[in-house]
């Protein structure tokens, strides 16, 4: 399997992925360096869940290659479970255990995947969800949660296992509006604590004051990168620009 000498926790190199004829991404490029949070923006449809669910191995590339911490990871040899357990994924569903207890949603991987001890993985669970304003909930089903709740229980289940990278698929998506903000100040407290984070995201205002570099998709292609100031402020592609005017019409890139 290759290898790389930098930082990058993850990169895509010419990664290439088809729905049968329907080309999903075309050769993108991507570097996630240690400690950083990249967020991926465009319209619906231009890859970037595609994007998301290839570096989880959900979805086998076409031509390519994936690497985390420097080793190919669609390397065929490579052992995709290990890979998995490295990597957090939260998804807009949060996919929670409706008959199990918020403790027992997250220590379930912990526990059976990872062969940590119940105690000490019912330690960590608690640790997570005190840090998360959820202490109280611990012996709560899903369903006597708000929808904010359960994403941060989703969030905290994502981090039991002490993954080195977090993938984080418009996590806001299926919120209503007031619960947005309590679900995006736990992605604040993870940069702060130096989490890799991807996420791909419609909150614009939130990507540009929380993200270290947005890559704009469209058509399965990242069409521009660079720090939030340059892509939001002094995008360079007319098609960047005609999006992000779409938004500010919108009043979605407040924040």
């Amino acid at each position: 399997m290759t290898g790389t000498t930098d930082d990058a926790v993850l990169r895509l190199e010419a990664v290439r992925k088809s729905f049968g004829e329907h080309v999903v991404l075309r050769d993108i490029e991507l570097a996630v360096p240690a400690h950083s949070v990249t967020a991926l923006i465009g319209a619906s449809g231009s890859g970037k869940s595609t994007l998301m669910r290839c570096a989880n191995l959900l979805e086998e590339i076409d031509d390519g290659a994936i690497l985390l911490d420097g080793e190919e990871i669609t390397d065929p040899r490579a052992d995709q479970d290990a890979v998995r357990r490295r990597i957090g994924v939260v998804f807009q569903a949060y996919n929670l255990f409706p008959h199990m207890t918020v403790l027992d949603n997250i220590t379930l991987a912990p526990r059976r995947v990872h062969g940590v001890a119940k105690a000490e993985a019912e330690a960590r669970a608690r640790e997570l969800l005190d840090r998360l304003g959820l202490a109280a909930k611990a012996k709560e089903y899903p369903d006597r949660l708000s929808g904010g709740q359960q994403q941060r229980v989703a969030i905290v289940r994502a981090l039991a296992t002490g993954p080195r990278l977090l993938l984080l698929d418009e996590i806001t998506a299926a919120l209503d509006p007031e619960l947005v903000g309590e679900v995006l100040a736990v992605v604040r407290d993870l940069k702060e604590q130096g989490m890799t984070m991807v996420l791909s995201t419609h909150e614009m205002g939130f990507a540009r004051e929380v993200a270290d570099q947005v890559c704009f998709l469209d058509g399965g292609v990242v069409l521009e990168q660079g720090p939030p100031e340059q892509v939001f402020g002094d995008p360079q592609q007319e098609r960047t620009r005609q999006f992000l005017s779409r938004i500010v019409a919108a009043g979605r890139l407040a924040g």
